[in-house]
């Protein structure tokens, strides 16, 4: 370590001890394939909007996971640096990069943790939400009263048309799914970490070999690949080949929008540096790896899917009343159909890839069911340790920041459950997961201009890790690419969708000017002090100057501009 840096940066036990003070003892109990196997729920997050993607941007779906996972690994070598930088944290990426933030604005080391938290936690209600309907699916008719009957508690189609919050079958089973999780969560993170490498080994190799049956058997038409063209459709609703002109790249852009959600997944390998029995090691070892088998993943997993199923023609035409008013949309088959858009239909789809019918078909589902569940699992310990982390550090409110004697955030963990409940009795879950990923964006956007911040303001701290310089600005360029394509495609997904995200977004500025001035009175905890303190003799301090403001400058644009062109 160099001597200029803080003592919060001197060694993990004089770290330990400051946090055990202050009753705050998260364990060091796992390496890095124990984060590797926490991790491991990210590939099943394809499951989540890979039917909705295909059947929005057609034919180009495979490119755009191919292209979005391309984006996400680049991006990680910028955050694999800067959780080096605080091995005494836990939070992950959005945790460290918010102290690049803090001394050029109070308001943005927030918005990061909080933007990075609305993105995971939905995860817990969209991930049960889909597993519950892969069971109901599986086990009865879909005209039967267990999938038909619900009770209406609110209308939201000022939102978007036909959104709803409601308790039916699917948000009962959903329920009991998370507290399942839950209860395993409680144990800790070895327990954890444990219970995720028995899932991933029941869950992810079935989704290995579904994807590898079609390589294999050939199973690939080139004709549900190319042209590589947008979806279309004719003045009668027949599909065709669409045009790359405005609204082809706008679907494009949609599509690249919503697969980030899944794809940049992987960051939450660096979230348990607090927890790496050798943090120095660790840590890039953990996202390295994790970000190696999301490559497979979203490459295999959507390239068999779309060759198996095909883009799919209209089936029934739509059917209008005396008023010339649709009262029954058309239908199709493939990937355009709704069960396939809706995510319900997806576990049938993967089980028909290896031939399977009665048994085999039911089979597949359980395991799609179980890999559904290791995703809860990953979100539920990166996202509350986020949230606990953020409380630790005096930027989300103080009851977060208990943790219970197995060295878990209890409380941030029951906030996740309560809040998810709600979210699980939405109807329209792609609406709720692209809502969400305007968080997800933001976090990425100023975590990666952190990358250089921290650079500069940092320069003399140690780095277990530092990518190269060419891997921190090409991370720095995506961030501004993905501001353009969530103005550009977020709407896709429902015209309120882009404001929603916002609306949700901004929640953190009176939640955070409580607790900074109110009830900490407009002073950091001494923990965070510590590192957001540059004031030392070897430093100086904001070495950055007016380049930070000029980034922020510079993503709204980008945002602006890619509304406009919408």
């Amino acid at each position: 370590m160099n001597d200029g840096q803080p003592s919060a940066m001197a060694n993990n036990s004089e770290s330990d001890k400051k946090l055990n003070a202050r009753d705050y003892s998260l364990h060091r109990s796992i390496n890095w394939t124990g984060a590797f196997w926490v991790a491991s729920g990210v590939p099943a997050l394809v499951l989540f909007s890979m039917g909705a993607i295909a059947a929005t941007v057609g034919k180009p779906a495979w490119l755009v996971w191919v292209v979005s996972i391309s984006f996400g690994f680049i991006q990680a070598f910028t955050y694999a640096e800067i959780a080096g930088l605080f091995p005494h944290k836990t939070g992950g990426a959005s945790v460290y990069g918010s102290i690049a933030w803090v001394n050029y604005c109070k308001l943005i080391a927030p918005l990061s943790i909080w933007c990075n938290w609305i993105a995971w936690g939905p995860v817990l209600a969209i991930g049960s939400g889909l597993a519950a309907g892969y069971i109901l699916t599986a086990l009865f008719p879909p005209d039967a009263v267990i999938n038909t009957w619900q009770i209406t508690l609110l209308d939201l189609s000022a939102l978007k048309a036909g959104l709803t919050l409601r308790i039916n079958a699917t948000f009962i089973i959903g329920a009991s799914l998370m507290i399942i999780v839950f209860a395993i969560q409680n144990g800790g993170i070895l327990r954890s970490a444990r219970a995720t490498m028995i899932l991933g080994l029941t869950s992810l190799i079935p989704l290995m070999i579904l994807a590898l049956v079609p390589l294999i058997t050939g199973d690939m038409p080139s004709e549900h690949f190319f042209p590589l063209a947008p979806l279309g459709y004719d003045t009668e609703g027949h599909v065709i080949d669409g045009e790359w002109n405005l609204d082809g790249w706008v679907l494009m852009a949609g599509g690249l929008f919503i697969a980030a959600w899944s794809t940049y997944g992987f960051e939450t390998a660096v979230c348990y540096t607090r927890e790496f029995k050798n943090p120095r090691t660790d840590t890039f070892r953990a996202i390295l790896f994790s970000g190696l088998l999301c490559i497979v993943a979203f490459t295999l997993i959507p390239l068999a899917f779309q060759g198996h199923l095909g883009l799919g023609q209209m089936t029934e035409p739509e059917t209008f009343n005396t008023a010339g008013q649709v009262i029954e949309a058309a239908e199709y088959d493939g990937m355009l159909a709704a069960d396939i858009y809706s995510g319900i239909g997806v576990a049938k789809a993967l089980a028909s890839i290896v031939g399977g019918s009665g048994f085999i078909a039911n089979l597949f589902v359980v395991m799609l069911v179980l890999a559904l569940l290791l995703s809860i699992m990953t979100t539920m310990s990166g996202s509350s340790r986020t949230l606990c982390q953020g409380s630790v550090d005096g930027l989300l409110p103080r009851y977060l920041s208990k943790v219970n004697e197995n060295g878990a955030p209890t409380r941030a963990m029951w906030t996740n459950l309560i809040i998810n409940l709600m979210l699980l009795s939405m109807s329209d879950y792609v609406f709720l997961l692209a809502a969400s990923n305007v968080g997800y964006i933001i976090f990425n956007f100023l975590n990666l201009n952190a990358g250089w911040i921290h650079r500069l303001d940092r320069s003399n701290w140690d780095r277990p890790y530092k990518a190269p310089t060419l891997l921190i600005a090409a991370g720095t360029v995506l961030a501004y690419i993905n501001m353009l394509l969530m103005g550009l495609g977020t709407n896709v997904w429902g015209a309120g969708t882009l404001l929603s995200g916002l609306i949700v977004a901004s929640l953190i500025i009176p939640i955070f000017l409580w607790r900074h001035y109110v009830v900490d009175k407009g002073r950091f905890p001494k923990a965070m002090l510590e590192d957001i303190d540059l004031s030392d003799a070897n430093y100086t301090s904001r070495r950055a100057g007016f380049l930070p403001y000029m980034a922020l400058t510079g993503g709204a644009l980008m945002l602006i501009i890619g509304s406009i062109l919408n």
